[in-house]
């Protein structure tokens, strides 16, 4: 099941306003185009911005993902038209064929049982053409990114039009070995409701990463390091055997 943040009505509604800074979307935008990609699949699409910033580029564009909350929200923006959106993950994708396939932000990480990544790196294989890139991201475990994920570092208060100031944060439940659970919380100052949303992110190691998708038969071109997060995160390269 997607979690709450990804599919809960009111949740998802301010998901987008909560966190709008996506300019780590435009490092994507630029490997689609140092690529030469025409058809992209968004792998955990969510609320469709990257898929957007794709199709207004003219590319064509398939954007999945199984939270149903997050697709609704994506269906009714500006441009969505442009986009196939369908409602599953990268286990259970049609027929189709891809020259890239992304996975931005926590989409790999947040594949957490090893059934469904390894499901997911043969799924988006069997949907790239020969020759075709799956690129995506991951934090670099060795970071301990999570010792920042506490209350008083990630505190806010969001004004939202329609819907007043938002209170949110986001407090670590639980880490246990390679798994680390959160819990973000979202306070509606216009009538008080508390909603909650538990999350658990999985974090390889880039030999781990390496290993899986070798084994899936990816080549992996290169591993880069994420522009806007320098030696915090891979970004991995991996091109289907032509």
């Amino acid at each position: 099941m997607p979690d709450a943040i990804f599919e809960h009505p009111r949740l998802v509604a301010i998901y987008d306003a909560l966190d709008p800074d996506r300019s780590d979307l435009a490092v994507y935008v630029g490997i689609a185009g140092e690529l030469g990609a025409s058809r992209v699949l968004d792998v955990g699409c969510g609320t469709g911005t990257f898929a957007l910033l794709l199709a207004e580029r003219g590319l064509e564009v398939i954007g999945v993902d199984p939270a149903g909350g997050s697709l609704d929200v994506a269906r009714a923006k500006r441009g969505a038209q442009r986009v196939r959106w369908i409602h599953a993950d990268a286990t259970a994708l049609p027929a189709i064929q891809v020259d890239l396939a992304t996975m931005t932000g926590n989409v790999a990480q947040a594949i957490v049982d090893p059934e469904d990544w390894e499901g997911t790196l043969h799924g988006v294989y069997a949907a790239l053409r020969p020759g075709g890139h799956l690129v995506f991201e991951t934090r670099d475990p060795a970071y301990r990114a999570w010792r920042e994920w506490n209350r008083a570092a990630s505190y806010a208060v969001t004004e939202i039009q329609g819907v007043g100031e938002v209170e949110s944060w986001v407090e670590v439940t639980h880490v246990c070995g390679p798994l680390v659970s959160f819990r973000s919380t979202v306070v509606l100052r216009s009538d008080g409701q508390v909603l909650t949303s538990d999350s658990t992110l999985r974090f390889r190691d880039r030999q781990q990463v390496e290993t899986a998708l070798v084994a899936h038969g990816y080549s992996v071109e290169e591993v880069r390091d994420a522009p806007d997060r320098p030696g915090r995160e891979f970004v991995f390269f991996a091109r289907r055997a032509g």
